[in-house]
């Protein structure tokens, strides 16, 4: 092959390599690798699952669910996008706060908007252990599917097809990430497609931290199930609350709880107009590839 031929291969290797999609599948061969280790380690310490059903979890279990996911997105980073991961720099993990916070005020909310329309009611009082609820419902979920669906899916999505295409994609995924739970249905996914997916994705497009999505998303499952005794995501758990959702299907919920409620959706549905009204305000979001000026360019170049 002439000098100049083999030049053209290797420009082009370079640049398939470094594609979105091809970080994707980076990412996705990463974490597959890392989850098989962290499956043997288990094994051979003999290290006990977590279980939502049985009530059952253990730190070092924990760690070995969680860590598999970081290191993957930390290795697609720093070694094959030669970035710093700056949407989990230890300086803004204060926002995890602030994100455990707002979920506690949506929730607490929503709650009461679902006992004021008669469907929400408290039958009496748990003992379930607070601990072992953390771990299940909001360390673990928290933290691997917001690297999953934001921090890889949302963002190199907008990185190749712009901020629209990137948030009906990743709320999308999201949502029926969620259709094989307990009394799923398609207007289940199409609800936490609507009222988390696009919530999150707006978020992170906003304020560029994996730290805000991680503490709401961990706060919002925890408080729901946890605190007021909610199943989350069709799962049911046992909380400080024992409560029962009760009325027609659109207005509790059904099976899979109040994250099928009209209310819920409605409600996370005004928090992202507000976001989504700031992007439009600032003209944040990011054009597809193919209607791109050179200055939108650089500016994605220095938000990797």
């Amino acid at each position: 092959m002439p000098a100049a031929d083999t030049g053209k291969f290797k420009r082009f290797a370079g640049w398939l390599w470094r594609t979105p999609f091809a970080r994707m599948v980076h990412f996705a061969v990463l974490l597959l690798a890392f989850s098989m280790l962290a499956g043997a380690m288990s094994s051979a310490l003999h290290i006990p699952s977590n279980s939502l059903k049985t009530m059952d979890a253990n730190l070092a279990s924990t760690a070995l669910t969680v860590l598999p996911c970081v290191l993957a997105y930390w290795v697609l980073a720093r070694l094959i996008e030669h970035r710093k991961v700056d949407e989990l720099s230890w300086r803004k993990s204060p926002q995890l706060l602030w994100g455990v916070l707002g979920a506690l005020a949506l929730f607490a909310l929503l709650t009461t908007q679902l006992w004021a329309a008669g469907v929400y009611r408290i039958t009496g009082y748990g003992d379930a252990p607070l601990w072992v609820l953390f771990l299940l419902t909001a360390v673990a979920p928290g933290i691997t599917e917001e690297i999953v669906s934001r921090g890889v899916l949302f963002r190199l999505t907008e990185e190749g097809l712009g901020t629209w295409i990137a948030l009906a994609v990743s709320a999308l995924f999201f949502g029926f990430m969620h259709a094989f739970n307990p009394g799923a249905t398609v207007w289940s996914s199409v609800a936490i497609s609507i009222e988390a997916g696009l919530l999150f994705g707006l978020l992170y497009h906003v304020t560029r931290s994996l730290w805000w999505c991680i503490g709401l998303h961990a706060g919002w499952n925890f408080v729901q199930g946890a605190v007021f005794g909610i199943p989350v995501s069709g799962i049911k758990v046992d909380g400080l609350l024992d409560s029962q959702l009760q009325g027609p299907d659109w207005l509790d919920g059904g099976g899979f709880g109040a994250e099928a409620s009209v209310l819920t959706v409605l409600t996370c549905g005004i928090v992202s107009l507000l976001l989504l009204r700031h992007v439009l305000r600032t003209g944040s979001a990011i054009a597809p590839f193919w209607k791109r000026e050179r200055r939108t360019d650089a500016r994605i170049a220095a938000l990797r």
